[in-house]
């Protein structure tokens, strides 16, 4: 973005290239009810969601591997510690999803834009909050796309680890060998470079449809092997020691977070003004993914108790059908999810790229770029193929920032200017959501390198 120095000390009237739209911002002076510019009348509908393709997008993004390692985060956590505090995370990630939404709408008026990305919203409100944050607006852009672009390229790395576990039990159990988990992984690479190719949401519903149904199926038949001859134990743990805290924190984040795909999905939608509200789609997710969660967590652990592993799928056992049926469905439905975990990072650094390469050959660029980010999931799966720390390790350092961090700022800075509220409640409050999100990060990453560092002595 280009920048006049003569702006920057003072001028009330600032150019903001949001590299879609370029509108002209009011910084000083503005008031929002002499606005009538409405960013969802102006949106291009070509290929939008409905509510409920939206929903199933949603749903997709946060029912993945993570919630399979919710019994091993109450492990962590204790049962009564654990419950309780995977509902007030979701209360979290859900406020934080909410205020990042309507932060991106109140800057769609203030700068004429019809939607923005994730990185545009955070650019914009440094655009528009006080002078002295004004410089860091494209630092801030390009800060948010790096998290995005981590957070999710981890999270695709831990599906191939997923998948490949999965796969390995199943083949493992039905010949008799004991054949290395990275054979495993290197055999997902022509499923996972197809998947990778996929370049439009509107492509990809079929997919989380096909998802969800089987996820939903292998949840409800995990729920059957928890609740069939379940027996509470005499002796559980209602809080865990101190020092597994942190990786309950760092997994509960990783399995509940969806905030990389929220801007796309809800720039995407036919009637985006039901994405916030009540009853919204946000509203609905949230509720269904945080009973989900609790409730598997819980009775997880209460089942397998100490013996719980990194997924509450390999705990099921391989030697029956329905057992084998579990662990098959859920594998396909983690790795149909694969190509939306990567979509909010391909287009993300296309995007940064695509201006650099010929027109002639942009397509064969945009291929090869989907190809090259796809063998790198493979080869980070190579090196740390096992689940709970790897989880812990992506929740800790990608999602406490991205989920939590970041829209706390962006909500701060947009508001400064006389909507903090009363006392300055918001400020306040967002400065707890950061603290909460960098205690997250520190002891979430520090556990989780550890126990890595262990596994490869």
């Amino acid at each position: 973005m280009e920048k006049n120095e003569k702006e920057e000390q003072g001028n009330p009237m600032k150019e903001f290239n949001s590299r879609t739209k370029i509108a002209t911002i009011e910084i000083e002076g503005y008031n929002e009810k002499d606005d009538l510019y409405n960013p969802f009348e102006n949106r291009d509908k070509k290929n939008s969601n409905s509510d409920f393709g939206a929903l199933a997008h949603l749903l997709k993004s946060s029912l993945g591997t993570g919630i399979l390692a919710m019994p091993n985060a109450i492990k962590n956590g204790g049962v009564i510690f654990g419950g309780i505090g995977t509902i007030i995370i979701g209360l979290i990630c859900a406020h934080c999803v909410h205020i990042l939404v309507r932060s991106s709408h109140i800057l769609c008026k203030r700068t004429k834009t019809p939607q923005m990305t994730y990185a545009e919203t955070a650019e914009a409100a440094f655009l528009c909050g006080p002078k002295t944050v004004r410089p860091f607006a494209n630092f801030s852009r390009m800060f948010v796309n790096a998290a995005l672009c981590a957070t999710y390229i981890g999270g695709a790395c831990v599906y191939v680890v997923f998948v490949s576990t999965s796969i390995k039990q199943l083949v493992d159990f039905h010949t008799g060998m004991t054949i290395p988990m990275r054979l495993y992984i290197l055999t997902l690479i022509p499923a996972v470079l197809l998947l990778g190719q996929v370049r439009n949401l509107k492509f990809m519903v079929p997919f989380s449809i096909v998802a969800n149904l089987s996820m939903m199926t292998g949840f409800a038949l995990t729920l059957y092997y928890i609740f069939n001859d379940i027996k509470i134990p005499s002796h559980v743990k209602p809080i865990a020691s101190i020092e597994q805290l942190p990786s309950f924190f760092a997994t509960v984040l990783f399995a509940i977070e969806g905030i990389g795909v929220v801007m796309p999905v809800e720039n995407s939608m036919k009637n985006p003004h039901h994405f916030l509200g009540c009853p919204s789609v946000l509203n609905i997710t949230m509720t269904i993914v945080v009973s989900l969660y609790t409730v598997l967590g819980v009775f997880g652990y209460l089942k397998y108790t100490e013996d719980i592993k990194g997924s509450i799928t390999l705990n099921i056992p391989t030697e029956d059908i329905l057992g084998q049926a579990v662990k098959l469905l859920i594998a396909l439905a983690v790795l149909f999810t694969y190509g939306l975990q990567l979509f909010v990072p391909m287009d993300i650094m296309w995007r940064a790229v695509k201006e650099k390469c010929s027109h002639k050959y942009q397509g064969l660029c945009h291929t090869v770029m989907r190809i090259c980010i796809s063998i790198f999931t493979i080869c980070v799966a190579l090196l740390v193929p096992e689940l709970e720390p790897f989880i812990s390790l992506v929740g800790s350092i990608f999602f406490s920032i991205l989920g939590i961090t970041i829209p706390a700022v962006v909500e701060t800075i947009s508001c400064w200017d006389g909507h903090l509220g009363r006392g300055k409640w918001r400020f306040w409050k967002n400065s707890t959501l950061v603290i909460f999100s960098l205690l997250a990060l520190i002891f979430g990453s520090w556990i989780s390198i550890s126990d890595i560092i262990k596994l490869y002595k």
